[in-house]
């Protein structure tokens, strides 16, 4: 369901008054206006201290400079327990029922390909989006996803570009609906400056090799879904969600319809052994439908919130489209080394890997008959 209720049922409210921010200053100055909270109106900051006193210090925000849909900024202002999405159309089911089908394919799941195409984007100096590297990286990774993409014919890879180098990329299997089904992950990285090394190893270097690795295994067996499956691999994520909201604004306005996002950010490093299924900021239906495929496919699961404006999954919600994220671990528990040069290849649990990609193809075969 899209937000067309939204206006109406905000206006005049407090949350329209919080989406107003302050007065813009000279366009020219190159600020950035970022939102931390739904209660922030936005403060204007560069894009260098975006990084480094945001982003490198664990504060989350959204970048809401080039958002005007006043539907979407005005959900960007809801607390998380008051959002006024109404219950959504469709019925998760209850229960995996596609076992038959997933678990042939699971089969085909290795750590082969996601080993080489993480040593190689951690080999970047780092994939910041505004970088020469981030840009080197984005050309790498289309690249891949093309010859990953080509055992199956059907499978269509296009580049999303924005205001920044960085493109989002988007590979479709295209199904007999014209529904989507999405699993997603950002691409770019830092080390807690524009310039600093930032291998982005788990973050999220690991979320980006266990989707292509679905990918991989569904072009392979040339799998044809009745809803039409989109791997989507996003630029400009650690400068605001940047990337992933442009995507979604696109879907939005031209009307798509997306059945699940399911967003993985961070997905190779696990003390616990068991996949984390955040609930905050998130579509709650999706949620425990995701947890049922991660249950059935890969056993016991964590849950955790991650606050505002996390991740990717945020861009999603915030145009009205049903998002669930799922994530390596628990926020205590999680890797120590993001958004420093120490998130590096070794730091990686190849088994935690290994799960995410065999959960990433069940939940896309189970999803893809919604």
């Amino acid at each position: 369901m899209h937000l067309q209720r939204i206006v109406s049922l905000l206006a005049g409210s407090a949350y329209l008054v919080a989406a107003a921010p302050a007065e813009a200053p000279d366009v020219t100055t190159g600020l950035r206006l970022i939102k931390t909270s739904p209660e922030d109106p936005g403060v204007w900051v560069t894009e260098e201290e975006k990084i480094t006193e945001y982003t490198a210090k664990g504060k989350h925000f959204v970048d809401i400079t080039d958002i005007s849909d006043p539907e979407v900024l005005a959900l960007l202002s809801t607390p998380d327990s008051e959002s006024p999405i109404a219950a959504r159309a469709i019925t998760y089911p209850t229960s995996a029922t596609k076992q038959s089908v997933a678990n042939p394919l699971i089969a085909q799941v290795s750590n082969t390909g996601p080993q080489s195409w993480l040593k190689t984007l951690t080999d970047f100096h780092n994939r910041y989006y505004r970088s020469t590297y981030g840009t080197q990286a984005s050309d790498w990774l289309f690249t891949t996803i093309q010859s990953v993409a080509a055992a199956n014919p059907a499978i269509t890879v296009t580049k999303f570009t924005h205001s920044f180098n960085q493109p989002s990329i988007v590979a479709k299997i295209p199904g007999t609906s014209a529904s989507l089904v999405i699993v997603s992950a950002h691409y770019d990285s830092t080390g807690g400056s524009s310039t600093a090394r930032g291998p982005g190893a788990d973050d999220n270097g690991s979320g980006v090799v266990v989707i292509l690795e679905a990918l991989r295994v569904l072009a392979n067996a040339k799998y044809a879904p009745k809803d039409t499956l989109e791997f989507h691999f996003y630029g400009g994520e650690e400068g605001g969600l940047l990337g992933s909201a442009g995507v979604f604004a696109n879907y939005k306005s031209t009307g798509k319809t997306v059945l699940a996002v399911v967003n993985q950010d961070m997905a190779g490093y696990s003390p616990s052994g068991q996949i984390s299924i955040y609930t905050d900021y998130v579509d709650s239906a999706l949620t425990a439908y995701t947890r049922v495929i991660a249950t059935a496919y890969t056993g016991a699961t964590t849950s955790d919130a991650c606050g505002y404006g996390c991740s990717d999954h945020a861009s999603a919600r915030s145009n009205g489209f049903p998002a669930a994220y799922v994530c390596d671990e628990k926020m205590a528990t999680s890797t120590p080394y993001i958004h420093t040069s120490n998130d590096a290849y070794s730091t990686i649990m190849w088994p935690t890997v290994l799960r995410h990609s065999k959960f990433t193809v069940a939940f896309l075969v189970e999803a893809s008959y919604l």
